[in-house]
């Protein structure tokens, strides 16, 4: 499986300083970044490492639970998942993700709602952006619609 790259470029300190996120590997974007807006509630057009992690979370699990849709042999149709990331303060020090939330919707063929359930959960836990976040407590909010 290939490695996929993104680049930061910062100037300054912590406060006052900021930054470029550049999509290395797709080459679809570069994002500003500051911490006084990663740590305000409005972005105001900038990103933060919590929503791109959002971003990875979100489309891994899609991923994820659509295989394994598949394999208890249902067909999905569609899947809309959303990620939440908090940042909060670490008792140790500095700042530490606090919760993630994972909230899925989706359209199924050949699946009830307690087999959507099953593969929902087994993504939760099975895919690899949630493999490498395992210290951080992720929830999940999981439901058929039509």
């Amino acid at each position: 499986m290939p490695t996929r790259t993104a680049r930061t470029a910062w100037n300054g300190d912590l406060q006052k300083g900021s930054g470029q996120v550049e999509l290395t590997s797709s080459g679809r974007g570069t994002f500003d970044v500051s911490f006084p807006k990663r740590s305000a509630e409005n972005a105001d057009g900038t990103t933060s490492p919590e929503e791109l992690i959002a971003a990875a979370h979100s489309s891994c699990y899609a991923m994820q639970l659509s295989a394994l849709i598949a394999e208890a042999g249902g067909t999905p149709q569609s899947l809309e998942v959303t990620a939440d990331v908090s940042l909060g303060p670490d008792p140790a020090g500095g700042f530490r993700l606090t919760g993630i939330t994972l909230k899925v919707r989706g359209e199924v063929d050949g699946l009830d709602a307690d087999g959507f359930a099953k593969a929902a959960q087994d993504a939760k836990t099975g895919c690899p952006v949630s493999k490498a976040l395992t210290g951080v407590e992720i929830s999940l909010d999981a439901a058929l619609e039509g």
